[in-house]
C-alpha cells in the first residue's frame, strides 16, 4: 500500500491493449539500536491492463493512497551505450482505492469503486459493503 507519486498514464499497445501505468511510494519506518527513530521511502512502478486500467486512469491521482496486489515482473534492455538496464515492476491484477477526498483522492462520480480487480470476485466480494464504517460484524460473514 503506498501513496501515488504521479498521475496515471493510459495508452494504447498497437493491438488495441490499454495499459496504465503509475507509480506508488510506501513508507516504514524503524527503531534502530539506539533507540533513533529512523524512516524510508521505496518507489514503485505499477502497470494495470485493460479494464483494471481504464478505472485506475478515471479514479486514481497523485497523492491518493492505493492497495496494489499483483506480480512481480522485471524486464531487461541494452541501452544505447552498451549498457544493461533492467526495470522490475508490479503488474497489477487488484487495485484497492484506499481513502476518500480529503485523502487526496478526486472521484469524479459518486459511484467510484474502492476496488477494481481482474480476478473473478468470490463471495466476499458481493456482500454489501458498510461504506460509512458502522453496524457491527457478523463473524457468519467472514469467508475464511
Amino acid at each position: 500500500m503506498g501513496n501515488l507519486t504521479r498521475d496515471p498514464e493510459m495508452r494504447t499497445t498497437p493491438g488495441g491493449q490499454n495499459v496504465t501505468s503509475f507509480s506508488i511510494a510506501t513508507n516504514r519506518s524503524w527503531q534502530d539500536q539506539s533507540g533513533e527513530k529512523k524512516e524510508a521511502v521505496e518507489y514503485h512502478n505499477v502497470v494495470a491492463w485493460g479494464k483494471l486500467g481504464e478505472l485506475v486512469n478515471t479514479y486514481l491521482k497523485k497523492g491518493r493512497k492505493a492497495l496494489i496486489v499483483g506480480r512481480l515482473q522485471t524486464q531487461s534492455w541494452e541501452a544505447e551505450d552498451g549498457s544493461k538496464r533492467q526495470r522490475t515492476e508490479i503488474v497489477a491484477s487488484d487495485i484497492n482505492f484506499v481513502g476518500g477526498q480529503a485523502e487526496g483522492g478526486d472521484y469524479t462520480t459518486p459511484e467510484a469503486p474502492k476496488s477494481a480487480s481482474t480476478t473473478k470476485p468470490t463471495k466476499a466480494d458481493e456482500a454489501p459493503v458498510d461504506d460509512m464504517g458502522e453496524g457491527e460484524i457478523n463473524l457468519d460473514d467472514i469467508p475464511f
